[in-house]
């Protein structure tokens, strides 16, 4: 399940837009452990699913099932759905941007590499993501510390995954490559998602948006091209 929309360096927006905060509270810092956590642990289980489930029908299944969770507990929790299709619009490019594109990349990807390269090299994303931000945007400028802060990250989670995964690292290039246009893709969608605070959407309405216009874009590729009825039925490890 995608995160809210974050500043490009990948904290939660809990202020104004325009408006950044030099500290960070417990529960910003439990939120941002809580999101390690599931987007980490997302590369393990897509690596027990992608031997039997091919790539968009994988991610179909994936956003899919996010979505309809979400579409159930809004109503429940009082917070209105998005509606209009300015708002649609601007949704589809952040579910194209930060579910599409990327969770795509990373299942084809993790077809021929690890989980942890794939982890690793999604770690890149603040990288793209202060750059993307410097270009683009007037208040997240590119600084000596923050370069030093997100290298600092990448190599936090290099110790962490182990040196055994890098040593796949200069094999399988076109996989490598394909785990970091992810990355850039992840780092535009929170540049792009700085919008959607003005725009008046809970943070849960956006990702329930974002989560169903992905759906309905990757869903009929999976159909036309992988016929995912005339596939073998997956274990049930695959779909526990």
């Amino acid at each position: 399940m995608p995160p809210t929309p974050k500043t490009a360096s990948g904290a939660a927006v809990s202020q104004r837009p325009g408006q950044m905060s030099g500290r960070m509270s417990r529960q910003t810092w439990g939120m941002l452990l809580a999101l390690s956590a599931l987007w980490g642990g997302s590369f393990f289980f897509v690596g027990v699913a992608v031997g039997q489930v091919p790539a968009l029908t994988l991610v179909s299944l994936r956003v899919g099932l996010a979505a309809a969770a979400l579409w159930l507990v809004l109503p429940a929790l009082g917070i209105a759905l998005p509606h209009g299709a300015a708002i649609w619009r601007q949704l589809a490019v952040m579910g194209l941007l930060n579910n599409a594109i990327p969770f795509t990349l990373f299942v084809m990807a993790q077809s021929t590499i690890g989980s942890g390269l794939a982890a690793i090299l999604n770690a890149t994303t603040p990288i793209f993501g202060v750059v993307v931000a410097h270009l683009v945007t007037r208040d997240e400028r590119l600084t000596p510390s923050r370069v030093a802060g997100v290298l600092l990250g990448v190599a936090g989670v290099a110790v962490m995954v182990g040196p055994s995964a890098l040593g796949g690292l200069g094999r399988d290039l076109g996989a490598q490559l394909a785990c970091l246009g992810a990355a850039l893709s992840y780092a535009c969608a929170g540049v792009y998602g700085r919008r959607f605070p003005r725009l008046g959407l809970a943070p849960a309405a956006t990702a329930a948006g974002q989560l169903s216009a992905s759906t309905l874009l990757i869903l009929p590729l999976a159909l036309v091209i992988e016929r995912p009825w005339t596939l073998p039925v997956p274990g049930l490890t695959v779909w526990a």
